[in-house]
């Protein structure tokens, strides 16, 4: 992500190896907290009385929250692959995953059913804005405004775990403090609609000490270097004012609280332009060196495996599932998209994205190769270290990109379609499909907007951990899908809670759909 993680936490470029050093250095005290008894080997008080302290607890967390992502590649488990486009091959665990066994017993389901990942971030990141104060009395060069930045960070980073917990197993227990005593008591879920009131008061708190840019010079809020670097050391690695209100827009649709969602994508849609942000064309979304490689003011939220500080890794990367021949060694992936799958949503033949020539009958590349082949290749997201696609290697430095400029303009179509503003929501629609070449949509009586917007998310979106989370967002507008709403009502949308996280806090219970 970036080579502070290397350099003051001394992570090296394996996930595992990150969450270690990151709790020896910082003492991840939330596994007692929730899970199972500290491993501490040194007490905090000798820390926390230089920036270099607050610059190594900042990193620590985007480098937990990066793991929690990225381990096993969780973060497409979750939301690509359940009951998604993709398809898979051989491995038992992953089939289960595709048809919503979620609760059978495979060491990667009992892996990614646990959530003590998270929590590390939530530890890291109260023990930072706890202990930052400390820094600002002792050291001269911890200027306020660095200390209020950092600290937006932290609070920023820890409703985003929050939220992103709540979208997986629903009730979560809330915890705003660090424990780094060992005086924390085991404690229940909480209600996720007040976890979610909680994300959203202190994003709406960070966002206004957050910055659009690090490192630039005539910032308002944090001019000049931060922590020694300019803006383009900066770039897509942070969050920012824009990264705050793409959270909370996305928490406000998540609860069907379209009104709001519609105001926080309005002020990053003014405002966007200020980060530096713009729209991604067909070649940057899908090259080995475009938006998934190194940084980009256009990756708003990001979590990076930058090649240049030695990032690269064979595990967190969608390819070490997806790719195969001819662009690794591997014969066949692990989980593709069936061909079936790729015609019924991509209809448009000049689609940029994928498309059949109607003359030569040759598939344009761009998402897929091997499409004449039995088994397609999702190669939309390729990036091989350093950029290349010899095939002689399989380690990859694609960034975890959350949200882009495109999503959240396809977010807000949505919020507006639903509210009934529905001009202004085909506008933002025809921004994207003119931007893949495909034909704009014209409205009339016959017209299901809010399906098209969601087909759009379909196809732009693919590969990038959307599918299932947008299934059930349009399922709770819609409400005709009989089976979905059932799963819905039952809370069968949610992940079961692992076996060893219940076992280790009494006051936990698993969710009622997979009891």
């Amino acid at each position: 992500m970036i080579s502070f993680i290397n350099r003051h936490i001394s992570a090296n470029k394996t996930i595992g190896m990150l969450l270690l050093v990151a709790a020896l250095c910082l003492n991840v005290s939330c596994k007692k907290s929730l899970d199972v008894d500290s491993t501490r080997l040194a007490k905090e008080d000798g820390h926390w009385t230089s920036l270099q302290d607050t610059r190594s607890g900042l990193m620590a967390t985007y480098g937990l929250m990066r793991a929690a992502l990225a381990d096993n590649n969780a973060h497409w488990l979750w939301g690509e692959f359940r009951q998604g486009d993709f398809a898979a091959t051989n491995r038992s665990d992953l089939k289960a995953i595709v048809n919503g066994d979620l609760n059978a017993s495979f060491p990667l389901l009992q892996d990614i059913t646990s959530w003590r990942a998270f929590y590390a971030v939530i530890n890291n990141a109260s023990l930072l804005i706890e202990r930052a104060p400390e820094v600002l009395a002792v050291d001269k060069r911890y200027t306020e405004v660095n200390y209020k930045v950092d600290v937006a960070q932290a609070r920023a980073l820890r409703a985003f775990a929050y939220f992103y917990m709540v979208r997986i197993w629903g009730d979560v227990p809330l915890i705003t403090s660090s424990h780094d005593d060992g005086s924390f008591q085991a404690k229940a879920r909480t209600d996720q609609a007040k976890v979610l009131v909680y994300a959203e008061s202190e994003l709406v708190a960070a966002a206004k000490d957050l910055p659009y840019v690090y490192g630039a010079e005539g910032n308002d809020l944090l001019p000049g270097l931060y922590y020694g670097y300019d803006a383009d050391r900066w770039r897509g690695a942070l969050f920012t004012k824009i990264s705050a209100y793409a959270v909370l827009a996305h928490i406000a649709a998540w609860q069907s609280h379209y009104i709001d969602a519609a105001v926080y994508t309005d002020f990053i849609m003014k405002n966007y332009a200020k980060a530096n942000i713009a729209y991604s064309t067909i070649t940057e979304l899908t090259s080995s060196d475009g938006i998934f490689n190194g940084a980009s003011n256009n990756q708003i939220i990001c979590f990076g495996f930058n090649d240049l500080y030695g990032e690269s890794t064979t595990n967190g990367h969608i390819e070490q599932l997806v790719l195969a021949a001819p662009l690794i060694t591997k014969q066949t992936p692990d989980l593709y998209v069936p061909k079936d799958t790729i015609a019924s949503a991509f209809t448009d033949p000049n689609d940029q994205r994928f498309g059949l020539d109607t003359i030569s009958g040759l598939s344009r590349t761009n998402y897929f190769v091997n499409y004449s082949g039995e088994t397609p290749v999702f190669s939309k997201i390729k990036v091989l270290r350093g950029g290349s696609t010899n095939g002689n290697f399989a380690v990859y430095s694609s960034n975890i990109i959350f949200t882009r400029l495109e999503e959240l303009a396809l977010l807000r179509a949505e919020s507006l379609a639903v509210l009934g503003q529905r001009q202004d929501a085909i506008s933002l629609l025809n921004v994207i499909r003119k931007s893949r070449g495909v034909a704009t949509f014209s409205d009339g009586p016959d017209k299901d907007l809010i399906k098209e917007i969601f087909d759009e998310r379909r196809r732009e979106l693919m590969g990038e951990a959307w599918r299932w989370y947008d299934q059930v967002r349009y399922n709770k507008i819609k409400g005709n899908n009989t089976a979905f709403n059932d799963l819905i009502n039952r809370k069968g949308i949610y992940w079961p809670i692992a076996t060893d996280v219940l076992n280790a806090n009494n006051q936990l219970t698993q969710n009622s759909y997979w009891k």
